[in-house]
């Protein structure tokens, strides 16, 4: 991640390992700037008021492994970089993977990249949504299942539902579409058109039409041809004298061949000329019942297409479209009986959702107060709620609330409404560690889940963190060395000449600045001691773990 202009930051550069990565530094250092900083690149709102003085803006680049299921667009070569910029005027500019892109962009790919909390930033936990998901995986896995086959049986009543809807709404309108259909169909097969048919009517009117003027040219083309002095007995005798004459030179021969060839053509012609006058008939009524077909199916294609053709396509699609619905009364009686029975199926599922939830809600609630008082909140209460939904959703019966108190005396509320920042990050610490595969965001930072702790507690959390990190990547902004102890790396920010600077600490360097969060300074024998015993106990946590 790079970050530059912002507060008390120039330019910064830092590199974060899998494992668990601790910042920590002395008050007022920028170590919450760089968790601001992250939360800008994800999307998060911006101000003119973050811009470090005299900057022109500040800017923030975050590259992070791209996972599998991340929208085709955004990663190259497995990598998806987040960039933001906020002006010194107060207006921003956000890109996705080198692309121009919304804030509200970055924070749909950013939310399957990193979970932030801290000050009013655990939002994920806040929604009910995420809250009832918790509890159902709490439940176990066969309570799953059923969960699975709940849901299965709600979305098919809300798709035959939704069909109902549009059969009783479309009735009116269907009984409309069904006369017109009955009417086209009807006029259609009364013609009973057949494909190529207008063609060949209109031949046959042609010839029919000119039948006289058709007869007078074939008499003439028969005179001509076969009549006295015509020109097949012209070519005969054509024939005959070539013939003699080949039998004088063998070199007329081919001359000879065809001319008799010719002789037999117009012979032939002739008499299918004869044919074809023989064959004309003056026939009126013929023609008169012709041109009525032929009207007919010309009707036909000035509505329903161009050919024949379409209007036998198109009488396919109506008769299939009449008969769907036709039967549309009864799909809906089929689908009456069907709603019936898969709302009862429905209903008998949610039950044995509820049931799961009742039985595991107190459960939960146990679970998470003792690790909220494990990790210094010992008076912390947390309950969870079932809140009966005014109607079946596809969550089930009920609508689950975390609900939550800091301390013996106050009312149990909504855990948006009374939680701060710190105590949001502790209860989704403890969320965690509870149910370790809550989701599957690679990345999660805690800022403030130190507040108003230490000693124990401290450790407590220090160790939770450290098994948290085991198979996903965790940030934290710490000044507590009871948690920085378990770091697979640590970063120191410090401050120098009012600009931020980050330096990823050794062993040795480790045991200095823990023990300068444990008394103030950095030299004390008995800090130094209490450092190295410290990192001593986080070994082997973290190899236990």
């Amino acid at each position: 991640m790079r970050i530059t202009g912002l507060g008390v930051i120039d330019d910064l550069d830092l590199e974060f390992h899998a494992g668990l990565n601790v910042l920590t530094g002395e008050t007022g250092a920028g170590k919450t700037l760089v968790t601001v900083g992250l939360a800008l690149a994800l999307g998060g709102r911006g101000a003119a008021s973050l811009v470090r003085s005299g900057a022109p803006a500040a800017r923030i680049q975050a590259r992070f492994d791209a996972p599998e299921d991340l929208a085709e667009g955004w990663a190259e070569d497995g990598e998806v970089i987040l960039a933001r910029s906020v002006g010194a005027d107060g207006k921003s500019s956000a890109r996705a993977g080198g692309q121009l892109a919304t804030a509200s962009a970055l924070a749909q790919i950013g939310a399957g990249l990193v979970e932030v909390h801290g000050q009013h930033q655990a939002q994920r936990l806040l929604s009910p949504l995420t809250q009832t998901a918790f509890l159902d995986r709490f439940a176990g896995d066969a309570h799953v299942v059923a969960l699975a086959a709940f849901r299965a049986a709600f979305e098919e009543l809300q798709a035959i539902r939704a069909e109902l809807g549009a059969l009783r709404v479309a009735s009116r309108d269907r009984e409309r579409e069904v006369d017109l259909l009955a009417y086209q169909v009807h006029e259609i097969r009364a013609v009973g058109p057949q494909v190529g048919e207008s063609e060949r009517l209109a031949a046959e009117e042609a010839r029919l039409g000119h039948v006289e003027r058709l007869l007078e040219e074939a008499a003439a083309t028969e005179s001509i041809l076969a009549g006295d002095d015509g020109l097949a007995d012209a070519v005969g005798a054509a024939a005959e004298r070539m013939d003699a004459a080949a039998s004088l030179d063998p070199a007329a021969e081919d001359l000879a061949s065809r001319a008799r060839g010719l002789a037999a053509e117009l012979g032939e012609l002739a008499r299918d000329v004869r044919g074809y006058r023989e064959a004309l008939l003056v026939d009126p009524g013929r023609l008169q019942e012709v041109r009525e077909r032929h009207a007919s199916l010309g009707g036909l294609r000035r509505k329903y297409g161009e050919t024949d053709q379409d209007v036998l396509a198109f009488l396919q699609q109506a008769e299939e479209r009449l008969a769907t619905l036709t039967g549309a009364d009864d799909r809906l009686t089929i689908l009456e009986e069907r709603e019936a029975l898969v709302a009862e199926q429905a209903r008998e599922r949610a039950a044995l959702i509820s049931q799961g939830r009742s039985a595991a809600a107190p459960r939960l609630a146990v679970a998470l107060g003792d690790e909220l008082e494990a990790l210094g909140m010992p008076e912390a209460r947390v309950e969870v709620g079932l809140d009966l939904a005014p109607e079946l959703g596809s969550g089930g019966a009920e609508r689950v609330e975390l609900r939550f108190a800091a301390g013996q005396g106050q009312p149990l509320r909504p855990l948006a409404k009374a939680a701060s920042g710190g105590e949001l990050s502790r209860t989704m610490l403890a969320c965690r560690s509870v149910l370790a595969d809550l989701d599957d965001v690679p990345t999660l930072v805690f800022d403030e889940v130190d507040a108003g702790i230490g000693g124990q507690a401290g450790l407590a959390v220090g160790r939770r963190l450290a098994r948290l990190a085991r198979d996903r990547q965790v940030l934290v902004v710490t000044h507590l060395p009871q948690i920085a102890c378990f770091a697979d790396r640590h970063v120191r920010v410090r401050k120098d000449a009012g600009d931020a600077t980050v330096e990823v600490l050794d062993d040795a360097e480790r045991i200095v600045e823990l023990s300068r969060m444990l008394a103030g300074l950095s030299g004390s024998e008995s800090a130094v001691s209490h450092a190295e015993e410290l990192l001593g106990e986080a070994a082997k946590v973290r190899a236990d773990v």
